[in-house]
């Protein structure tokens, strides 16, 4: 099922220098987000960078959520990755989407202009309410046993 939203360019370079965000196959779940940016920028062995695709987007709908998440060769082959693990697009944000990159490497990474640096996924939403309450009204078989406590790896 193809969705509609509303995208818009907020850097000239999107568009004519830099390809606009697309998937990539028919069977992928996210599209390729690629630094707009007018020269390399590099980013040092431990350090981290805020990296611009020039695109905002307007979802329309408090149903859903962007999640901007890592590239899987670029975090494998060169230990860059988005630095708060996901990024979150709330519906109700209309600015130019930033990734903040990590370089978890020991040798410094430089992003071209038009690099693929992330991938942008759509996702449900479902809000809730807390009930604070004294019990829970059901026991698990868990219960509060925390990291590890199932005994599996």
């Amino acid at each position: 099922m193809h969705r509609k939203i509303e995208a818009r360019i907020v850097n000239k370079l999107l568009g004519h220098k830099i390809p606009v965000p697309s998937y990539a196959t028919d069977g992928s779940a996210a599209m390729d987000l690629r630094a707009c940016i007018e020269g390399p920028l590099t980013i040092k062995a431990g350090g981290k960078e805020l990296i611009t695709t020039g695109l905002a987007i307007n979802m329309m709908d408090p149903g859903l959520v962007a999640i901007v998440a890592s590239r899987s060769g670029l975090s494998l082959k060169h230990h860059v990755h988005v630095a708060q693990g996901i990024g979150v697009i709330d519906a109700d944000y209309h600015g130019e989407i930033g990734v903040i990159l990590a370089n978890a490497g020991t040798e410094d990474y430089t992003v071209q202009p038009g690099d693929r640096i992330a991938q942008l996924m759509f996702q449900p939403v479902v809000q809730v309410g807390l009930s604070f309450v004294d019990t829970f009204s059901t026991e698990t078989e868990r219960g509060t046993g925390g990291f590890g406590s199932t005994g599996k790896a």
